[in-house]
């Protein structure tokens, strides 16, 4: 076989290969996390009239088991008739779900996070359109030793009011697979962590918290009920409380 004739099917089996990977990896992101996903999710504060904002995070995740790093969409929405005007998403991480990056969004600093949370960024929109949505990829790590939940509040620019709030809804498994290589989640089902001489469940975390503060950010996240529903009050203001 020539020279030029070897590097010319070389040539086509690099092309092919490099398009079979694409293909598989754009339908593997896309089919991973299954469709997006309101559960846990609340109206609260009175949004401005025609504004209607609410959030979507997949119905499921995959951790791989090695590092524990995930990833997952987390999307807003404005299902109203009249634009959004200055809005803000926040993406938090409870207990063994740490958010680590946010794309285009801000760390929230320690002293700001929700009591119990563990990170969490600030996303600024502008303005969301009547009948359009945005979208963050989120980078996360998560302990499947532990439970884990996250929370996406949508609030005013200013952080004053939450006009939506989905969560903290736990992402988890009832069927851990520690000798897979990576393990599926579901949005909405609390963790069966691994535990040395078998598994356990751990105790529910989330399950009637307290008042959440969400220090300068503005708002409060409260996690209760046995139902698995989720309300959110406000934060104190410096001037007075807020009910």
């Amino acid at each position: 076989m020539s020279s030029r004739r070897t590097t010319t099917i070389a040539g086509s089996l690099v092309a092919a290969s490099f398009s079979a990977v694409m293909i598989l990896s754009s339908t593997a992101g896309a089919d991973d996390q299954g469709p997006g996903s309101s559960k846990g999710g609340k109206a609260v504060d009175e949004a401005p009239a025609g504004v209607r904002t609410t959030t979507l995070l997949p119905s499921r995740i995959s951790v791989d088991n090695g590092s524990q790093k995930t990833a997952l969409t987390a999307t807003v929405k404005n299902e109203g008739t009249k634009d959004s005007g200055k809005i803000q998403l926040l993406v938090v991480g409870f207990d063994g779900l740490t958010v680590k990056s946010v794309q285009g969004c801000s760390r929230i600093d320690g002293k700001n996070l929700p009591a119990g949370s563990n990170s969490g960024f600030s996303c600024p929109i502008d303005n969301l359109a009547a009948g359009k949505s945005k979208s963050f990829a989120v980078d996360a790590t998560f302990d499947l030793r532990k439970t884990g939940k996250i929370c996406l509040p949508v609030q005013s620019g200013d952080g004053k009011k939450t006009y939506w709030q989905q969560g903290p809804v736990p992402f988890g498994t009832t069927n851990p697979s520690p000798n897979a290589p990576a393990t599926p989640l579901l949005l909405g089902t609390d963790n069966k962590p691994v535990a040395p001489g078998g598994s356990r469940e751990l105790p529910k975390t989330g399950v009637g918290r307290d008042v959440l503060p969400l220090g300068a950010a503005g708002a409060s996240l409260i996690a209760a009920g046995a139902a698995g529903l989720w309300w959110s009050s406000r934060r104190p203001t410096p001037q007075r409380l807020r009910g």
